[in-house]
């Protein structure tokens, strides 16, 4: 899938000066696109499916995965 799809990338709100920014791309019901801001939109993008997005957020969330 190409960064294209979409309304666009958004910066994590996460996200800090020091370079360690990723954004999303939620511009699809089905799909979650993730990539590195240092990258300017020509790195890799990692795509995939919408639940299993959900389902890891959730999981940092309450605590089932941790660092």
């Amino acid at each position: 899938m190409s960064s294209n799809a979409g309304p666009g990338w958004v910066k994590s709100s996460y996200s800090s000066n020091g370079n360690q920014c990723v954004e999303v791309n939620v511009g699809s019901a089905t799909v979650v696109g993730v990539r590195d801001t240092k990258q300017e939109g020509a790195g890799p993008e990692l795509w995939v499916p919408a639940a299993s997005a959900a389902a890891f957020v959730a999981g940092v969330v309450n605590g089932t995965l941790s660092a």
